[in-house]
């Protein structure tokens, strides 16, 4: 008989039936439950009582918890054999704002028993603040300098402890910016319809992509090819700056191009979270991602994932 205290009971390990446990199940981590049903059972956490019947429609078992409430995480410990993290920190870490509580409560829940084989996170690339333009490998060193990117760091911080103090073989994704066509503002078709303008050449910032389907093939390889402890950037190819970025995407769409302004008019003009994105500049390193994860890109540059939105 199946054993209570394991997630694919006492059955040798031939016949267990592999279980994935999604911490975030928005858009990307359905991405990764529909490339991965059929092959293993998908269970998503979620806090909302009303994305239980979707969730379960999609073929996913929702478990209703709270990442800030650590009571509501227990039964998480030893339900699933790998573990998928792709939800965020708090917005506002309060008195700690640069701790990631809900990083941290999943890591201690998942040690009370039967630890998973693996665990993967979600991490950004915004952990490297702002390098000049600089082509950045995973072997740089992290210089978070707004509130979000130093909870990333505190988080990674959590899952490589989890790796190391239970014998876990996490991964760690840094992320740039994620776009779709079928994603909810995916593209840039909003921007360029509002006629937001972006910056002067000389004042613009090198950014960074990755199509949410490649990121989606991303996750699901690094929780079955990630080698442990190990930082991968999930980037595609492309070495735009953000306004050539928005230019193509208008080109593509047969819209008009954006206005350049100097940084100083943009931030007389922009919102503070768009001006963030363009204080820091980086041009991400992809050879892990291909090399080690082995993952091809059906996207190897915003050019062909943009197309599809034409």
């Amino acid at each position: 008989m199946p054993s209570i205290n394991s997630p694919s009971g006492a059955l040798p390990a031939r016949f267990r039936r592999e279980r994935l446990l999604i911490v975030g199940c928005g858009d990307v981590g359905q991405r990764v439950a529909r490339d991965l049903r059929g092959r293993m059972q998908l269970v998503a956490l979620t806090s909302s009582t009303d994305r239980v019947a979707a969730l379960r429609a999609a073929g996913i078992r929702p478990l209703v918890g709270n990442l800030d409430d650590l009571a509501t995480l227990r039964r998480l410990a030893g339900i699933a054999t790998r573990v998928l993290h792709l939800a965020p920190p708090a917005r506002d870490g309060g008195a700690a704002w640069w701790r990631d509580q809900r990083t941290t409560a999943l890591a201690r829940a998942l040690r009370l028993r039967s630890v998973p084989i693996a665990f993967v996170y979600g991490s950004t690339s915004g952990v490297y603040g702002d390098c000049g333009g600089a082509r950045v490998s995973e072997t740089r060193g992290v210089r978070p300098d707004t509130p979000r990117s130093h909870r990333r760091v505190d988080a990674e911080r959590a899952v490589r402890w989890l790796g190391r103090s239970a014998g876990v073989r996490a991964s760690i994704l840094r992320i740039p910016g994620i776009y779709a066509p079928d994603r909810e503002n995916g593209t840039p078709r909003g921007r360029l319809q509002r006629g937001t303008p972006v910056l002067r050449r000389e004042d613009d910032v090198y950014t960074s992509h990755i199509h949410a389907d490649d990121l989606a093939r991303a996750c699901v390889a690094a929780l079955f090819r990630g080698r442990p402890q190990r930082i991968v950037h999930a980037s595609d190819d492309t070495e735009l700056r953000m306004g050539d970025y928005v230019d193509l995407a208008a080109d593509l769409y047969g819209m008009q191009r954006p206005p350049r302004v100097a940084r100083e008019e943009a931030e007389r003009q922009l919102p503070l979270q768009l001006l963030s994105f363009m204080g820091e500049s980086r041009r991400l390193d992809n050879t892990r991602l291909k090399r080690e994860l082995r993952v091809r890109l059906a996207h190897p540059t915003v050019y062909t994932g943009l197309r599809a939105d034409a």
